[in-house]
């Protein structure tokens, strides 16, 4: 179900209503925390990550068992230190939100540094149309807007509920040259933005619910997974470069790493294709898996007849 929009009409009035007020307060926090040094900021987040760990039970759950299934040789005892380095890097994501909507773009030129950007380059260079394979890690908001200082990408969101947070994050996101692409439009829009020559910065890797996906490994557990890729790169010819953005220790920064292009892709099979790209965000997430996003329920959607992986959560 889609949120609300918002009135194109009396947005003031709309955006000013009491029942707006602590949401306001909240991005106005973010804000200035988003002007502290990184080191600083880090450490915070860190500790808000902690904290998040313990108030949370439901979303310590979800990533318990998201990593129990994708690490099953890991002891328990591992597998509970990732779930709590998860929450700190995520803890350090939220609050470096205000870095990424609100820095000049000479800090986040300062902030983000690349690994293997040659493979971007190359590709600009040869005029190929381009596919950024960006999964879901921690890092990936201040990522895709460090690449648009560079050159205009576009990329495919669902909307949120909180009408001030979508209106903040659509701006901050927006600044610079990244266009954004709802994903209920017509795959035909998609298709003609990858072939204007514009990068996409594609996040495929989130549970598809009711869009037909096919059911390939992904740690070895049959997952639901869109074959959009496969299909989108054939229709437009583009070459597909799989990267992540991680944060780098002690608040020193965060960097994109960017893999060498996809070869011999897309094949004729779809399925084939949404199984090499499982494999694709499956080795990036080995490299640094405590920040892969795991509080989101990436195995909800199971086969027929399967039972659900997740407890089911109790209505208020």
């Amino acid at each position: 179900m889609a949120p609300p929009p918002i009135p194109k009409t009396g947005r003031l009035r709309f955006f000013l209503h009491p029942r707006h007020w602590h949401r306001w307060l909240g991005v106005g926090v973010l804000r200035v925390i988003g002007l502290l040094p990184l080191p600083m900021l880090a450490w915070g987040g860190r500790n808000l990550g902690a904290l998040l760990y313990y108030m949370h039970p439901s979303r310590r759950q979800i990533a318990t068992i998201n990593i129990r299934k994708c690490f099953p040789e890991l002891t328990a005892a591992a597998q509970t230190q990732m779930v709590k380095r998860h929450f700190r890097v995520f803890g350090q994501a939220l609050l470096g939100m205000g870095i990424a909507w609100w820095a000049s773009p000479q800090r986040l030129r300062r902030l983000v540094t690349t690994r293997g950007r040659e493979h971007y380059d190359r590709a600009i260079a040869d005029g190929r149309n381009i596919i950024l394979l960006m999964p879901h890690f921690v890092g990936l908001e201040i990522a895709g807007i460090r690449l648009s200082l560079d050159r205009s990408t576009c990329a495919v969101f669902r909307h949120v509920d909180n009408e001030v947070l979508r209106l903040i994050m659509e701006k901050g996101r927006m600044r610079f040259g990244l266009s954004l692409m709802e994903y209920n439009k017509p795959f035909i829009t998609l298709v003609k933005k990858v072939r204007s020559g514009i990068p996409l910065y594609y996040l495929p890797d989130q549970d598809p619910r009711k869009r037909n996906p096919a059911f390939v490994p992904f740690f070895g557990v049959s997952t639901a997974t869109l074959t959009t890729l496969g299909r989108l790169t054939k229709l437009t010819d583009a070459v597909v470069i799989p990267c992540y953005c991680r944060q780098l220790p002690g608040g020193k920064g965060y960097e994109v790493a960017f893999k060498p292009p996809l070869k011999d892709f897309p094949t004729d099979n779809a399925v084939s294709d949404a199984e090499r790209m499982n494999r694709e965000i499956e080795q990036m997430v080995r490299e640094i898996p405590e920040q892969y996003f795991w509080l989101h329920k990436r195995f909800k959607t199971r086969p027929p007849g399967e039972a659900s992986f997740y407890p089911k959560e109790k209505r208020r």
